[in-house]
């Protein structure tokens, strides 16, 4: 069933919606995601800038990129490369760069349309701007349901599963063991808070981020005369001209698609949950800065992985199949020695120990968009940590089969709506864009040229003269 579900979702839908609505948006913003990508960079300028009890952009950034690298990095790669050939690395990028365009527009619309909560934090996301820009709440819940359900559950179990068979490869230690001191952990953790996990990720993400690429370099510098040779690999495979992968271009696009939204999320209605609670000036400058998080995870990390897999002689193809984040750990240790495996196996302990918190989070996020009670909210903690138990005994086609089923039922009704708010996304990029133009450095949003729209005044309140002024 699952099997079924997802060739449906996946090779009839997806891949048409995920590449075809990110080239549009892509062309018809004029390529925002390059036109901005110096601007990007400014964030890290912002690292150290806190207003008083609410979320910097900067720490909305490291959020997502929490979130976002995790399995996908290092076990979705391998997935990609064993069941799509090397060639799958090449739709990662495609639908990485164009995604890109489609995290600017999802986030900077769930900046637009976010609500003030009576703690004086934020809530967002795209059940929000469902329901204040289409007037659909009906869908907003759905949306919220597949939300809780694709991360909170299915994504949760792939993070566990992935930890569980990592320690197992490396260490010996049995997977339900695993399982149990992950549902420890995270039962402690969980009710720490998004200022708290906040706090905790801006410092975490860079160090674990880095470490691991810095490992990378050193891989792919041991190996560095077959670099041409790993680039070629990817480029013939993505257009079927590799006779040594019998999958052909089918497979390696469909799981280029697959394992490159499960890793950047791009247009899945994940980050701009996270997006929407940051404090800024003008809801595209958060737009421009996730789409940094996207270009982070797959352009850098996962290119990482993949060429560590490729130069490292450890992947065959059609040889025997590895499961998962074994073939990156059985790759390093090949070319750096047994402790390779220890440091992958390290690297993403912390990798997952941020993504299932983050996954949690979003869950919650999703829960508190349609009950306001407080016994629905522990029934879906119990249920995360028995599903984290689950996904560490479970084998690798059913944790990503089902995970793969939510999160493309997810990504379709995500991106149904950004088509559909498409125009009011536009509106909001020339109204930054003008006042970019007119020399304005840090542009600020004013209500008042968006009074047709269902905003919040708590959030956005109207100052006489705010647009003009910034123009001038």
């Amino acid at each position: 069933m699952l099997d079924i579900l997802n060739d449906l979702i996946w090779s009839k839908l997806l891949i048409v919606m995920l590449i075809g609505l990110g080239l549009y948006f892509t062309v018809a913003s004029r390529f925002v995601q390059f036109r901005y990508f110096g601007s990007m960079f400014g964030i890290f300028g912002e690292a150290f800038k806190r207003q008083p009890g609410q979320l910097s952009s900067f720490q909305a950034l490291m959020l997502s990129v929490a979130g976002r690298v995790g399995a996908g990095n290092i076990a979705g790669v391998s997935v990609a490369i064993m069941l799509g050939g090397p060639g799958a690395i090449f739709w990662m990028w495609v639908v990485a760069l164009v995604g890109m365009a489609t995290s600017y527009f999802e986030c900077s619309l769930a900046q637009l349309y976010k609500r003030r909560e009576a703690d004086g934090g934020y809530r967002g996301g795209p059940a929000f701007y469902i329901e204040h820009g289409l007037g659909q709440r009906w869908l907003g819940i759905v949306v919220s349901l597949l939300l809780l359900v694709t991360f909170g559950f299915g994504f949760n179990a792939v993070q566990s599963y992935t930890v569980a068979s990592s320690l197992h490869d490396t260490f010996g230690v049995p997977t339900f063991v695993s399982g149990l001191v992950l549902m420890a952990v995270i039962a402690l953790i969980i009710s720490g808070g998004i200022k708290r996990i906040a706090t905790f990720a801006d410092v975490l993400v860079p160090a674990m981020a880095f470490s691991y690429i810095a490992m990378a370099i050193f891989v792919i510098g041991s190996n560095a005369g077959q670099i041409p040779d790993a680039f070629g690999m990817i480029l013939r495979g993505a257009f079927g001209l590799e006779p040594a992968f019998a999958g052909g271009i089918g497979a390696a696009i469909i799981m280029g698609v697959k394992r490159g939204l499960f890793s950047n999320e791009a247009g899945l209605g994940s980050a701009p949950n996270v997006a929407a609670v940051a404090e800024v000036k003008h809801p595209v400058a958060q737009g421009i800065v996730q789409s940094l998080s996207v270009f982070i995870d797959t352009i850098v990390l996962c290119s990482c992985t993949a060429l560590i897999i490729l130069l490292s002689g450890v992947y065959q193809p059609g040889g025997e199949e590895v499961a998962g984040v074994v073939l990156t750990q059985s790759a390093v240790a090949a070319v750096v020695g047994e402790w390779g495996r220890v440091f992958v196996s390290l690297a993403l302990l912390l990798f997952v120990f941020t993504t299932l918190i983050y996954n949690y989070y979003l869950g919650e996020n999703a829960l508190g968009f349609f009950t306001a009670k407080r016994w629905p909210v522990l029934l879906y903690r119990l249920l995360v940590i028995a599903l984290v138990m689950w996904g560490s005994i479970q084998d690798l086609g059913t944790v990503f089969g089902f995970a793969d089923v939510t999160m493309g039922l997810l990504a379709i009704c995500n991106l149904i709506a950004l088509a559909l708010l498409f125009k009011v996304g536009l509106r909001l990029m020339r109204d930054y864009d003008s006042q970019r133009k007119a020399g304005v450095e840090s542009p600020v949003f004013d209500p008042a040229q968006f009074a047709d729209l269902d905003l919040d005044p708590a959030v956005w309140p109207a100052k006489a003269g705010a647009g003009a002024a910034a123009r001038s």
